[in-house]
């Protein structure tokens, strides 16, 4: 069910060394990698189609969603394209026009590295990291806009991250000046 509302894509440019589908050497049975590596590596795409199926299900937003999972110079280019902003950010929405024939809600993109880089300062895994700009990105879609709301969006984003046990998101974080930590225990 998840492949007909959800498609989870990788740019071909992104450094996927770090992801499951990689293939790590292997000793005695088990992965060479650091383990401080590990909790940095991209999510399956099955395990983020899940939960943009339960999160998508949360902010009830219907229609079919795909997800962009690219690089800083990628996002970059969309940033300065559709918005006019010439930096890197970390993740953009793209409502559909009209929901269409198709009902297709829109499409997010999600800089990895720079997802990669604010769960380390986060304290998280990566995996949680790009659940919270998922999250983010959908309230997008549904229609919120924390730049021009009274709160509105701060507030549902805080309800559904409880509901869907994740840390501060980035309205919050931007709040608290960036330095919000995540509450001990979360998980992927």
């Amino acid at each position: 069910m998840a492949s007909l509302r959800t498609m989870i894509l990788l740019d071909p440019d992104l450094d996927t060394d770090l992801s499951p589908q990689a293939k790590m050497p292997k000793r005695s049975g088990v992965a060479s990698q650091p383990a401080a590596l590990q909790g940095q590596r991209i999510p399956s795409r099955r395990t983020l189609a899940r939960f943009l199926c339960e999160a998508q299900a949360a902010v009830k937003l219907r229609g079919h969603v795909s997800v962009l999972l690219t690089t800083d110079a990628a996002i970059r280019r969309l940033n300065r394209q559709f918005r006019g902003k010439n930096k890197a950010t970390d993740v953009l929405s793209f409502p559909a026009a009209a929901p269409g024939p198709l009902k297709i809600a829109g499409d997010l993109a999600i800089s990895i590295p720079t997802a990669r880089r604010q769960a380390e300062e986060r304290g998280h895994s990566l995996a949680i990291e790009i659940k919270v700009l998922m999250l983010h990105g959908l309230l997008h879609l549904a229609g919120y806009d924390h730049e021009t709301d009274a709160g509105q969006m701060a507030r549902r984003e805080q309800s559904l991250r409880a509901a869907l046990r994740l840390p501060h998101g980035l309205i919050e974080r931007a709040d608290l000046g960036g330095n919000a930590r995540p509450a001990k225990g979360l998980r992927s």
